[in-house]
C-alpha cells in the first residue's frame, strides 16, 4: 500500500512539474512577441525620421521672383571731341612731308592758344601715298598726297565754334567727325542705376500682390546694360565743314551750335524673395 501510495505521490509530482514547465514556456510566448513588436516599431520609426530627414522642407525651399528694369536720365553735352585732317600734295615727297608737318604744328599752335590741354590733342593717324595720273594707260607718279588726323578731346562747347573756324583757317581741309559728350557722364550713369532699381521694385511688387504674395529683400542684381560714355555725333555740323567751300564756312557766325540733349541708360536684372 506505501509503495502505491508512493507511486502516486510521484505521478503527481511529476505531472506537477510538468506542467510548470509548459506554463512557463506558454508564458514566454507573449513576451517574445511583444519585444518583436517593439523591435518592429522601432524599424519602422527609425525609417520614418530617416524619410522625413531625406525629404526637403516645404519652409527651406526659396520662392523669389526675377524682374528687369531700363532707365534714361537726359543730360545736355557740355564738352565736345573733334576729329579733323591736314591733307597736302606737292609734287616731291620731302616737300608734301614739309608742308603737311608745318600746318599740322600750326594747328596744334592755335589749340594750345585756346586753352586745349596738350593731353587732349592727339596725332590719331597720318599717311603719304603717291598721286598716279593714269592717262593712255599707263600708271604715272605725278606727286605725293600726306594726310594727318589730328583728334582733340575735351572741347567745351562753348568755344567749340571758334575752335572750329580758326582751324580751319590754319590748315585743317578735313573734318571727319564732330561729337557731343557728357563731362559727368559718371553721375549720370549712377542716377540711371538709382531709378532702375527703384522701378525693379515697383514692378515686383505688382506681380507679387498680383499672385498674393510679398516681396522680400533682395537676393541678387545683375547690371546687364553696357557701360559707354554718352555721345552724340553732329553729322550736319561736320557735313558743312566738309563742303568745298570749308574756308568760306570758317569765317561764318557759327556761334548757334545747339548741342542737344544725350541720354544715359542703365539697364539691370534682380531677384526678389518672394513668401
Amino acid at each position: 500500500m506505501k509503495k502505491i501510495y508512493r507511486f502516486l505521490a510521484m505521478g503527481i509530482i511529476v505531472a506537477g512539474l510538468t506542467g510548470c514547465a509548459g506554463a512557463a514556456k506558454e508564458s514566454s510566448l507573449p513576451s517574445n512577441s511583444t519585444q518583436d513588436s517593439t523591435s518592429d516599431s522601432q524599424t519602422a520609426s527609425s525609417g520614418t525620421a530617416q524619410d522625413a530627414a531625406a525629404a526637403p522642407s516645404v519652409s527651406a525651399c526659396q520662392n523669389s521672383i526675377i524682374v528687369n528694369s531700363s532707365e534714361k536720365v537726359t543730360v545736355i553735352p557740355d564738352i565736345a571731341q573733334i576729329v579733323y585732317s591736314v591733307r597736302t600734295q606737292a609734287r616731291e615727297a620731302a616737300d608734301c612731308q614739309q608742308q603737311n608737318s608745318e600746318s599740322v604744328g600750326q594747328v596744334i599752335n592755335l589749340l594750345k592758344s585756346l586753352n586745349i590741354a596738350e593731353t587732349s590733342i592727339q596725332t590719331s593717324d597720318y599717311y603719304m601715298n603717291p598721286v598716279y595720273d593714269y592717262s593712255n594707260n599707263t600708271a604715272r607718279v605725278t606727286g605725293y598726297e600726306s594726310i594727318t588726323t589730328l583728334t582733340v578731346s575735351d572741347v567745351p562747347i562753348d568755344g567749340l565754334d571758334q575752335i572750329l573756324s580758326q582751324s580751319v583757317l590754319n590748315g585743317i581741309n578735313t573734318i571727319q567727325s564732330i561729337t557731343y559728350q557728357a563731362g559727368k557722364y559718371d553721375e549720370s550713369y549712377q542716377a540711371a542705376l538709382s531709378a532702375a532699381m527703384e522701378t525693379a521694385r515697383k514692378k515686383a511688387e505688382v506681380l507679387a500682390k498680383a499672385a498674393g504674395c510679398s516681396v522680400g529683400a533682395v537676393l541678387n542684381i545683375q547690371e546687364t546694360g553696357s557701360y559707354s560714355e554718352a555721345r552724340y555725333t553732329d553729322n550736319a555740323l561736320a557735313s558743312k565743314y566738309r563742303s568745298s567751300a570749308v574756308k568760306e564756312m570758317a569765317l561764318e557766325d557759327t556761334a548757334g551750335i545747339m548741342a542737344g540733349e544725350i541720354q544715359v541708360e542703365a539697364s539691370i536684372v534682380v531677384e526678389y524673395q518672394l513668401y
